[in-house]
């Protein structure tokens, strides 16, 4: 017999796919969640935790690279006092804690702003070459650290300054709501820094206080844990093609504080590319997100409904099994012997034949043809009766019966049971993180377009010391390469004319360059949203430097894993940028998110808290509304971010459950198309054309030789049948040599 044919083989596979079925299902369904943490809110804090990364890798990569091109723009300009460049350097930018210009040679200090710069902590001499101008951290007395950033200001003939900038390890623009704390971490696994933990003296009573010391041991422990998961490869704690977030990240479960659990998300500082290094990426720092979370909520169901629902397969299967069995599987075999017995010449015995279908009108082509082997006349040109009642059950219907035996156990897993649609228990976690980390990516936004005019500012003023085009475009050239933001940038004299120009082609059309507003949005209408910034030119009258973003860049920035869809509008409610694809100034999707972005105040300008809902018509979803919120010239723009996601694509046991359900609903469909499909392939239809080709045989055709299709039952007695019809040809040949011929025949022959 072949090896993938026959009768047995399906039905053999088709019992250990349902057995295996079985005990996954009742093992699998209901399983209840040992660690008491829907893996949701794991999940949540790890998005939460890589947000802060991005945020303070962003951070520090933009301090160091905007002090050092402040000061090659220093540089490239006629000599300044260390007052005037500190004083122009703080009326652009407000980043920086502490700043100060040194003398390198003498070690002079020539002028600070701010707090105090740790200078006796870093040895000055070393710091003349680029080589030594890498950022360091500095621990200060009272245990605080700051991250030190150091560029040269050199004119000749003049002794070579050096230009520091002090900043704390705070993160910008991270929302962390009421109870959740945020900390920097080290190689060593030392907090450098933590925010959302009161000091123990701070608290009221002495249950705060111990309360407050509990959650800093803890914060303490997860950062040891994360200094020692930090060492690993990137690629070692992902699965293979998985994407997402370049550094080491993941999620701790701490210790049980009565009913609440801590819970921590933690992120290595990444380049935003794979195979890159930036500042940030290289001072080997982690951050830490921790937050409480109610352990009862991740509770799932009880493990009697998987049970019952693999009993119930184990019942169905054996049902569905026996049927093929004792009506197909015995039938066929039965022939095969009985054909076998034919050919050998055992014809005394009658043949057993089947009671239904196929096999039933095989068998009495078979006992038919006994009797024409045996010379018996009754057979000679009479026809097979038509089948009545029961009898003409073939396999075809029977394999119908067993498919919807197993779909009947199958169908209403995948369409009816333990569906969450509606009941499934959300944790108010997931809310409160989704509206946190919308503010935060609203934050975000804002910080880069105020980082976008502060550029355009400080390349203004240098500009306005050049007057020559040549020298403007190397300045626009350098700046639009050392910056992704923008997609054009150029210079417009007092009547609208470009005078130097970088990049692609200007959309902004000539009647609209002039403005005093820094920042503004066009393009209503257009393909694409125009987002522009203009800076006033110093020292030259009515010229502007005047920059365009690139959509692309503002997309980037929205682009966050765990959010599902995310959006940029304008204060009008269209859309301006997005994660996922979007037409130019489209409407929100439904009026529920329009009502979300009024109640946060962003048509009315108003200042107030990020909303997020769960709602839970058309479909259960988390949606949240951040407005810009804060200084800078993109506040007055009163744009904000919104973002939704269906909530039964996140991992909860609600969904949980019934995304299990559906998938052993599926598997118990699969293996009985499977499986009885290829019954009926091997089995039903080779059967059914054997009964056809058997009738025929034994009503006197001679002449159709049977070929078999499959070397399985059916062909083995496909092959009986083709000798048994080589047979009565012999016969037939031999049969007018045994006749006498009549009496007047041999009257006429003598």
């Amino acid at each position: 017999m072949s090896l993938i044919g026959g009768i047995r083989p399906p039905i053999a596979a088709l019992c250990v796919l349902l057995l295996s079925l079985a005990g996954v299902t009742a093992l699998a369904l209901g399983r209840v969640d040992d660690a008491g943490v829907p893996k949701a809110v794991l999940t949540s804090q790890q998005h939460f935790a890589e947000d802060g990364a991005i945020a303070l890798r962003a951070s520090i990569d933009e301090s160091v690279t905007d002090l050092t091109r402040s000061a090659e723009l220093f540089s490239a300009g006629p000599p300044v006092s260390g007052d005037a460049a500190l004083d122009k350097l703080g009326s652009t930018y407000q980043k920086w804690a502490g700043t100060a210009v040194v003398e390198i040679r003498s070690g002079k200090l020539v002028a600070a702003r701010g707090e105090t710069v740790p200078l006796t902590s870093v040895d000055t001499s070393t710091l003349g070459d680029k080589d030594g101008l890498a950022p360091r951290m500095v621990r200060l007395r009272n245990g605080e650290t700051r991250l030190l950033s150091f560029a040269l200001l050199s004119w000749p003939g003049r002794p070579q300054l050096l230009l520091v900038a002090s900043s704390n390890l705070q993160f910008p623009g991270i929302s962390l709501g009421q109870f959740r704390s945020i900390a920097v971490v080290d190689g060593a696994g030392t907090v450098l820094s933590s925010d959302g933990i009161a000091e123990p003296e701070q608290a009221r009573t002495s249950a705060d206080r111990r309360e407050i010391k509990t959650l800093r041991k803890q914060l303490e422990s997860f950062a040891h844990d994360v200094a020692r998961r930090a060492q690993q490869d990137p690629r070692s704690t992902k699965e293979p093609g998985s994407g997402g977030y370049q550094g080491v990240s993941g999620s701790l479960l701490g210790g049980h504080l009565l009913s609440d659990r801590p819970v921590a998300g933690y992120a290595t500082l990444a380049s935003p590319e794979p195979g890159e290094a930036t500042t940030a990426s290289g001072l080997g720092l982690s951050v830490v997100a921790m937050i409480k979370v109610d352990e009862d909520s991740g509770r799932a169901g009880s493990t009697v409904f998987g049970v019952l629902a693999g009993g119930a397969l184990l019942l169905v299967g054996a049902a569905a099994v026996a049927l093929l069995l004792g009506t197909v599987q015995r039938p066929l075999i039965r022939l095969f012997l009985e054909s076998r017995r034919l050919t050998r010449g055992d014809l005394t015995r009658p043949v057993t034949v089947p009671r239904f279908g196929e096999a039933h009108r095989v068998g009495q082509a078979l006992e038919r043809l006994r009797q024409q082997l045996l010379g018996e006349s009754v057979a000679a040109g009479s026809r097979a009766p038509r089948l009545r009642g029961m009898r003409r059950v073939g396999v075809r219907a029977l394999l119908v019966v067993c498919a919807v035996l197993l779909l009947a156990w199958s169908a209403p897993l995948m369409l009816l049971l333990n569906r969450a649609d509606g009941t499934a228990t959300v944790p108010q976690q997931l809310v409160s993180d989704q509206r946190e980390r919308t503010q935060t990516l609203s934050d975000r936004v804002r910080r880069a377009l105020n980082e976008g005019e502060a550029d355009l500012q400080s390349v203004g003023s240098l500009i306005g010391d050049r007057t020559e085009p040549a020298d403007m475009d190397e300045v626009l050239k350098r700046t639009l390469d050392e910056n992704t933001r923008y997609r054009s940038l150029y210079v417009i004299d007092a009547s609208g004319d470009i005078v130097a120009r970088k990049g692609d082609e200007p959309r902004l059309p000539s009647s609209r360059r002039k403005s005093a507003t820094p920042l503004r949005l066009l393009g209503r209408g257009d393909k694409e949203p125009l987002v522009v910034g203009t800076a006033e030119i110093p020292g030259a009258k009515g010229n502007r430097l005047i920059g365009e973003f690139r959509i692309e860049f503002l997309n980037a920035l929205l682009n966050r894993p765990g959010m599902g869809v995310v959006r940029l509008v304008d204060d009008r409610g269209a859309v301006i940028a997005g994660n996922t694809g979007f037409l130019a100034f489209q409407s929100l999707p439904d009026s529920h998110l329009e009502d979300l972005v009024t109640a946060s105040g962003q048509k009315l300008g108003k200042k107030t808290r990020p909303n997020g809902v769960l709602y839970r018509d058309h479909g259960v979803r988390i949606a949240a509304a951040a407005p810009f919120a804060g200084s800078g010239p993109a506040q007055s723009l009163h744009w904000s971010v919104v973002s939704w996601q269906p909530v039964e694509r996140l991992a909860i046991p609600g969904y949980d459950t019934q995304n299990r359900t559906v998938l052993a609903g599926l598997l118990g469909a699969a293996a009985a198309v499977a499986c009885l499909g290829w019954l009926h392939i091997v089995v039903a239809r080779p059967l059914r054309t054997l009964a056809d080709r058997s009738e025929a045989l034994a009503d006197g055709d001679r002449k159709a030789v049977l070929f078999p299709q499959h070397h399985d039952e059916v062909g083995a007695v496909t092959r009986s049948l083709e000798l048994i019809r080589q047979q009565l040809q012999v016969q037939r040949r031999q049969q007018p040599r045994r006749t006498q011929p009549p009496a007047d025949q041999q009257y006429i022959r003598n």
